[in-house]
């Protein structure tokens, strides 16, 4: 075993004894090892993220099985067999960092692709939709997800307070109160973007995408009863299921396809629908934009630190590479500056230097200073000289042509012009007769809880996804009142 230093590289004399006066003390000031270890114990939980505080990380890798170049010029899908090396953290959303796998909740499926163009993240869900279309409201979301402000205690209430009053939120509550709400472990589950993404090709040619990961352990998922059983005897199953199964290289691995829309498409596709393809409420149907494989994304090899690789895991959806790009989709603009300014607050100034965020290939900025500066620049300059004759910049660079923007700058309200029900319908309708009672079991469990006003608002939202929807959970409230 290494001998004991300071973090200074300065031999520890006796880490079982203070430095004292006598052996009854007082301890002296002077005994810098007794300072230093309790000065770090005392700063050795960083603030936890507000959301996806729990989470479990793994490396892997991603190699493309099928060419997409005709897409995006990105080199990690320059050629089928490529590789490239991943760092994944799952997590749940809305608990705190002692909180249970295995609580009714989204899953965050976050993706870090080390490429040789820097370091691309892909911060998705388990859900291919969400609550909220616009991203002034997620504060308030969250809000209601965590604790009530008084009691300090979880509050149905405040969840379907909001829940009721924002019917675009009704798609992403089907799927959460569905068997998906609860999935087995990490390597059980799908992942998605969730957002609108665009790939770019070498001819500078734009396509809207999503990208959908599907598991090839199969889907599982935890009846809600054993979910509640496994979160009061092993609130730690999920992550020690990846962990294990990792172990005895069992290594889970998911099939990596997009959906494309041309701009044309999207043009036809908002016209016949009415509804709008950079909506993160909303899914494109298979039917008409199937999925396209790309590749295969394997999981094998376990962090050797926790804290050092998946605590201090930082991403951000702004991490894109030449040949992938962004949409005008509101909630991911509003992540775009929002995911790497709370990395910021949370790790630091310099969380870029850490390894498991720093990109594998070289990288050269003027940003210098602040705490933990690693790699500081050495004696290189910490500016760039501006050139005489201007950069000739073309769309938003790299060869991305952007995209045009119309309208008068304004807050605009589309409530009542937009179809929130649809999608949510179309949902339940997929469902078997088994899911759909689950579905009804486990929204009447925490809406019993809430006032006979947010109830109504809320039964009257699932009348018009299908009257059967509303129908059944009417039902289930009625059995849990005479029971």
């Amino acid at each position: 075993m290494p001998k004991l230093t300071t973090a200074s590289g300065i031999p520890v004399a006796d880490n079982q004894n203070a430095l004292t006066a006598g052996p009854r003390g007082p301890i002296l000031l002077q005994d810098f090892h007794l300072i230093e270890k309790l000065q770090h114990f005392n700063r050795e939980r960083i603030p936890e993220r507000v959301v996806h505080a729990k989470g479990s990380g793994a490396y892997g890798t991603f190699t493309v099985t099928h060419d997409i170049s005709r897409y995006t010029k990105a080199r990690l899908f320059e050629a089928v067999g490529k590789q490239t090396e991943v760092f994944v953290r799952f997590s749940t959303v809305g608990g705190e960092r002692g909180s249970a796998d295995t609580e009714r909740d989204p899953r965050g499926f976050a993706i870090r692709f080390y490429t040789e163009e820097g370091n691309w993240d892909l911060t998705g869900n388990n859900t291919p939709m969400f609550f909220i279309k616009d991203p002034i409201k997620f504060p308030d979301f969250v809000h209601t997800q965590k604790r009530d402000p008084q009691t300090n205690l979880k509050s149905p209430t405040m969840m379907w307070d909001f829940w009721s009053r924002a019917p675009e939120s009704l798609h992403q509550v089907t799927m959460l109160f569905s068997d998906r709400g609860t999935p087995d472990g990490y390597r059980h589950m799908d992942g998605f973007g969730s957002h609108t993404f665009s790939l770019i090709n070498a001819a500078g040619e734009r396509v809207w995408v999503k990208w959908h990961l599907k598991t090839r352990q199969g889907i599982q998922n935890l009846s809600a009863s054993e979910a509640v059983r496994l979160a009061g005897t092993d609130p730690d199953y999920a992550q020690r299921d990846l962990y294990n199964a990792i172990a005895r290289e069992n290594f889970p691995r998911w099939q990596v396809y997009i959906q494309v829309m041309t701009e044309s498409e999207r043009l036809n596709w908002e016209k016949k629908t009415g509804w709008n393809a950079f909506d993160l409420t909303k899914v494109w149907p298979h039917g008409d934009f199937p999925r396209i494989p790309v590749g295969m994304m394997e999981l094998n090899r376990n962090p050797v630190n926790y804290h050092a690789e998946v605590e201090q895991a930082a991403f951000s959806p702004a991490n894109v590479v030449p040949g992938l790009g962004y949409s005008p989709d509101k909630m991911l603009q509003g992540r775009l500056f929002a995911y790497h300014d709370a990395q910021l607050y949370r790790v630091g100034t310099n969380h870029q230097h850490l390894p498991v965020n720093r990109p594998r290939c070289p990288f050269h900025n003027q940003q210098r200073d602040g705490a933990m500066a690693i790699d500081n620049g050495g004696a290189e300059v910490n500016y760039m000289a501006v050139e005489a004759q201007g950069s000739a910049p073309q769309g938003m660079g790299h060869g991305d042509p952007g995209w045009p923007l119309e309208g008068v700058a304004a807050r605009y309200d589309a409530r009542g012009q937009e179809d929130d029900y649809t999608q949510a319908g179309n949902l339940f309708r997929l469902m078997s007769v088994q899911e759909r009672h689950n579905l009804f079991n486990n929204i009447a469990g925490p809406l019993s809880q809430v006032s006979n006003e947010i109830q109504a608002r809320q039964l009257a939202h699932f009348d018009k996804a299908d009257p059967a929807y509303g129908a059944g959970v009417r039902a289930a409230l009625a059995a849990r009142s005479t029971s």
